[in-house]
């Protein structure tokens, strides 16, 4: 028998049950007493997916941190926003095993203060799984020094920071993206951020992009000093360093990438007095290069805490990965719209008549699309023209654009008339295989044999939008000689014709001009009958394209094509105002030299001094080929008092001024320009038009003064 009975027990247990219980039921009260009023923090909370809840909390838990149970679940978070990560991830790391461990937990009271809480942490099981906690109070709570107590609101902060960043960027290519991060890493991290990338220099940015196609695959070139005379330049060669701190007060080589970037932090900062003078540097990186820099300056009251290094880098990181998908992107569309201008025609050399085309892809689609146009020569004084929609933006449409116009042009020139052309264009499209609906409307003009300056058109639709003529102030639809769809015509279609005199405007669109999701189409086109009234005022086929442009300025919902025909006027002479010439140039360094011959020859033909209109064409392209995305297209049109220029490229950004710069070589031409003509632009789908107007027999005067 055993001689030492257990505390609150009694050597019987038969007729002592009752007493036993009662004993029991005492001893449970006073632990329940202690627990409750007790001086030791006692809570429980839950392990929830968003951290921790709590769930009850005694009186001593609520004084040291200002919380009730209510409360607590309202706030959700208890734990201090730097180490929440921290101390959830090793609450989670007990919760498999369910044993008690001990944990210092640091708090952020009601009141925002904050301190340190060592506790005993006992797991329980709910509802088979292991997600509550008792938390009890081992030693006295601790104020945070201030030390930690600034290492946690520097954490705190730099999470809000990168997560800001983090928003910034996913939202999308914001043109001032930059801006905006750099103001959230300012706000309480550092004193000053900016964004940089090289484009011949050094350049500020706000954009993720402001970064062409080009750059990340061709590596900074021109660099043959030290990397200790220029360490910036280095980084942008290579990028091996994660990051490097910069001198600003001190003098490097002229030029140098190092010089420049000091240059500009100095101008942005306008050297504050509160400020460091050093900046810290990190590359922005993409998968095929440095495409630029990010540049901070630490606050000057105290050394900024890692975080900030890790801040640095992470942000630099993101952006540089952001900058590169948005170069991607718009290598993507180059690429698109390249392959679609490649299936468009280049237009017949047609001297008696006045035309402009236009065709822009939809921005939103990195893929072709199925709008085209012609204009060709047939022979015999005839000309046939032709606008024409297949529906869908993808390679499928694009090549059953490339069928019909390669067939429609053999058929126009076996035969002239428009619904005969059709109705055997009807035919092939079966055998063709084309299996997406195709519009178009075909038309072909010819001199009259009998009035002089007078033309007649004639024309057949296959489902198209009907083209607009503007005569003597009135506004007529090609809405005659209507039939269905191309392939599924009957086998007989008709032709409608129209007589036009000197000065009358024809005009072929696509539906992607005139549609809009919030206006349906027939509001479109009764628009365009408006504008056609005022543009047809203008003197000349391309005037009268540049103002419906102007008039439907809204991003195209769908890809544009045009085709403007004016008629000209027996005063402005027919042998002079309807001369045209287009070209498409190649992306190349050569092309300038093949754009200031064919110029060349295309004035001599037209009895016009070729010096000045050689010099511009020579400063619009090479700045299409070196700033510009795409193929470059150049327009040359005898206007009857001049000569007008359309240089064409990819890029939408116009062209500026540029201030002279120790390391740039050139820059110059658009002052050039302007000394010489009179000169503007345009968007043009992704890209721009810049033009430029010579008057008269203009000749280059050189000047003998300095």
């Amino acid at each position: 028998m055993n001689n030492f009975a257990r505390s609150g027990e009694t050597e019987s247990d038969g007729a002592l049950d009752g007493p036993r219980t009662a004993v029991r039921e005492d001893a449970r009260a006073a632990a329940a007493e202690v627990v409750l009023d007790g001086e030791r923090a006692v809570a429980v909370v839950d392990l929830a997916g968003s951290g921790l809840v709590l769930r009850w909390a005694n009186t001593a838990f609520q004084q040291i941190t200002g919380y009730t149970a209510r409360e607590g679940r309202a706030r959700g978070e208890l734990i201090s926003p730097g180490y929440r990560s921290v101390v959830l991830a090793e609450i989670a790391e007990h919760a498999i095993d369910g044993a008690s461990f001990s944990l210092t937990v640091p708090m952020l009271r009601a009141d925002g203060h904050e301190i340190v809480l060592d506790a005993v942490v006992t797991p329980r099981a709910v509802e088979g799984a292991i997600r509550r906690f008792v938390f009890v109070q081992s030693s006295p709570p601790q104020p945070v020094r201030t030390d930690m107590q600034d290492l946690v609101h520097h954490s705190r902060h730099t999470l809000e920071a990168l997560a800001k960043v983090s928003d910034v960027i996913h939202e999308g290519e914001d043109g001032d993206a930059l801006t905006v991060i750099s103001r959230a890493l300012c706000q309480h991290v550092f004193a000053w951020c900016g964004f940089f990338t090289e484009d011949s220099v050094l350049r500020p940015i706000t954009g993720l992009d402001s970064v062409t196609a080009e750059r990340g695959r061709h590596p900074r070139r021109g660099i043959t000093y030290s990397d200790e005379e220029d360490p910036v330049g280095r980084l942008l060669v290579t990028g091996p360093m994660r990051r490097m701190r910069l001198d600003l007060d001190a003098v490097y080589l002229p030029g140098s990438a190092s010089q420049q970037l000091a240059d500009l932090i100095n101008a942005a900062t306008q050297r504050g007095p509160d400020l460091r003078r050093e900046a810290i540097v990190a590359p922005l990186r993409g998968r095929g290069g440095v495409l630029g820099l990010m540049a901070v300056i630490e606050p000057g009251e105290r050394a900024a805490a890692q975080e900030s290094g890790l801040l640095l880098e992470s942000t630099a990181q993101r952006v540089g990965l952001a900058m590169d998908h948005v170069r991607l992107t718009e290598a993507e569309h180059v690429l698109a719209e390249t392959l679609q201008r490649a299936m468009l025609p280049d237009l017949d050399h047609i001297d008696s008549l006045d035309v402009w085309t236009y065709y822009s892809p939809n921005a939103e689609h990195a893929q072709v699309g199925g709008d085209w146009y012609d204009v060709v020569h047939l022979g015999d004084d005839v000309i046939g023209a032709v606008v024409g929609d297949v529906v869908g933006h993808d390679v499928e449409a694009a090549a059953a654009m490339g069928q019909l116009r390669s067939v429609l042009r053999t058929f126009a020139n076996e035969l002239h008339d428009p619904g005969t052309v059709l109705s055997r264009l009807d035919g092939m499209v079966e055998s063709m295989r084309i299996r997406r609906p195709a519009s178009l409307v075909y038309a072909t003009l010819q001199p009259s044999a009998v009035t002089p300056g007078e033309w007649t058109l004639r024309y057949s639709s296959a489902g198209h939008l009907p083209g607009l003529v503007v005569s003597a102030g009135e506004v007529t639809e090609m809405s005659s000689a209507r039939g269905p769809l191309m392939g599924f015509g009957d086998g007989g279609r008709s032709t409608a014709e129209l007589p036009l005199e000197p000065g009358d405007v024809l005009v072929l669109y696509t539906d992607g001009l005139v549609e809009r999701r919030d206006r349906p189409v027939h509001d479109g086109v009764a628009r365009l009958r408006e504008v056609m009234l005022a543009a047809a005022a203008e003197e000349d086929a391309a005037g009268v394209g540049e103002q419906v442009l102007r008039q439907f300025a809204a991003p195209p919902e769908d890809d544009i094509a045009v085709v403007v025909i004016r008629v000209p006027s027996l005063e402005g002479g027919m042998g002079r105002r309807g001369r045209f010439r287009r070209w498409r140039l190649a992306p190349a360094t050569d092309s300038v030299r093949r754009a200031r011959r064919l110029v060349a020859e295309a004035c001599s033909s037209w009895d016009r001094d070729p010096a000045v209109v050689e010099l511009i064409v020579s400063e619009l392209v090479a700045n299409a080929v070196l700033y510009g995305e795409g193929p470059v297209l150049l327009r040359l049109q005898d206007t009857g008092d001049g000569v007008r220029i359309e240089v064409e490229d990819g890029n939408p950004v116009p062209p500026t001024h540029l201030e002279p710069h120790a390391a740039r070589v050139g820059g110059y031409g658009m002052q050039i320009v302007e000394r010489l003509a009179d000169w503007g632009w345009r968007p043009s789908g992704t890209g721009k038009v810049v033009w430029a107007r010579v008057h008269g027999d203009t000749t280059l005067q050189v000047s003998a003064e300095p």
